[in-house]
């Protein structure tokens, strides 16, 4: 019976740094098994696609290694997450109430990325099997970048984080390119938004590319699913009920509509995938991360870690050094109270890869 192993990394801006600290974290009980050989598919939406591609994509000085390590991806929120949320106080000025354009320029975040995956590395290079989601607005239709398929593995790694981490009203869409269709193919470039419109918690869109690929009777499956906090700000109801469609979408109530819809499909997913991979009895914690106390780790197929951003801002976009140390602080309580979670499942790989 062959074990395959996916990793899942939830959408949620500058709150990324949580789950790259969990993995950097992870791979400390792996030593010397790179993230790309530890796990068969790595997914992840907006903010966990870029840690997906860091992970999966070849690095442009060697093709045998990740682009990034964990640290890297710790060191890419912690030192740079302010240059990526960066707006100059003109502009905020004259688009106060948002009205006007995005509030960030993509061009930071977009050298960055190139930088570190390389202006032209295809998703078919990647060195393990990866997902990364995003919401075509022209043909309005979910894409899912992957080279499990063919067709949709000829795009620019590059391209696909920054398409799928177009949140809306922080970056424009991203227009890119499916480099497998003809140059004048109309579907060749395709503006991307944020994938975490539809599945902000991408371990259904994994789950299900990994069942299209490994179909065998014999084959099973383990997923270690990482959640970038919870949203911990109360939206009332006296509030609420006056905002009207600008209300909802008006950054300065912390564009509470874009919240809404992340959070509400990452509780769902992470809901589904616990009663569809895991034995009855199985649960997630208040915390929404998986309680060991229900069940016994070796009867587990699927493992989530996740909590509440107590002491932390919630906004996608706060990458103040203040909300960064805070960040720092929620990541370290995730790792200590979901260590039995982290343990499991790196006995799991350990017992199959050693």
């Amino acid at each position: 019976m062959a074990i395959r192993f996916i990793l899942s990394i939830d959408g949620g801006g500058i709150r990324g740094l949580i789950p790259a600290m969990i993995i950097e974290d992870f791979a400390k009980r792996l030593p010397g098994l790179p993230m790309h050989q530890a796990f068969d598919l790595i997914g992840g939406t907006s903010t966990g696609a870029i840690i997906a591609a860091g992970l999966t994509c070849p690095s442009p000085r060697s093709k045998k290694k990740a682009a990034c390590t964990p640290a890297d991806l710790v060191k890419l929120y912690a030192d740079e997450g302010q240059d990526i949320f960066h707006s100059k106080l003109i502009s905020r000025l004259i688009n106060i109430g948002g009205w006007q354009e995005e509030r960030y320029n993509a061009t930071p975040l977009e050298q960055k990325l190139q930088a570190r995956l390389g202006a032209n590395t295809l998703v078919a290079d990647g060195l393990t099997k990866v997902v990364i989601t995003g919401y075509d607005i022209e043909q309005r239709e979910a894409v899912f970048i992957t080279n499990c398929d063919d067709e949709y593995a000829m795009f620019r790694f590059w391209e696909a984080a920054r398409g799928s981490s177009a949140a809306p009203t922080y970056f424009e869409p991203a227009l890119i390119e499916n480099l497998g269709r003809p140059p004048n193919d109309e579907l060749r470039k395709i503006p991307l938004i944020d994938g975490g419109v539809f599945a902000n918690d991408p371990v259904l869109a994994a789950y299900v590319e990994a069942r299209k690929l490994w179909q065998a009777a014999s084959d099973s499956f383990v997923v270690l699913s990482l959640g970038t906090g919870q949203q911990n700000r109360k939206i009332p109801y006296q509030q609420a009920k006056d905002w009207g469609a600008f209300g909802w979408i008006n950054p300065q109530n912390g564009t509470p509509l874009i919240s809404v819809l992340m959070q509400g499909q990452s509780s769902t997913a992470a809901y589904q995938a616990n009663k569809l991979l895991n034995p009855k009895g199985a649960k997630l914690n208040s915390q929404g991360a998986t309680d060991m106390s229900f069940a016994k780790p070796d009867t587990l197929n699927y493992f989530r870690i996740d909590g509440k951003l107590d002491g932390a801002s919630d906004d996608l976009d706060d990458a103040s050094a203040t909300n960064i140390l805070q960040l720092k602080t929620v990541a370290q309580r995730f790792i200590n109270q979901n260590g039995a979670v982290l343990e499991a499942v790196a006995k799991k790989i350990l017992a199959e890869k050693p």
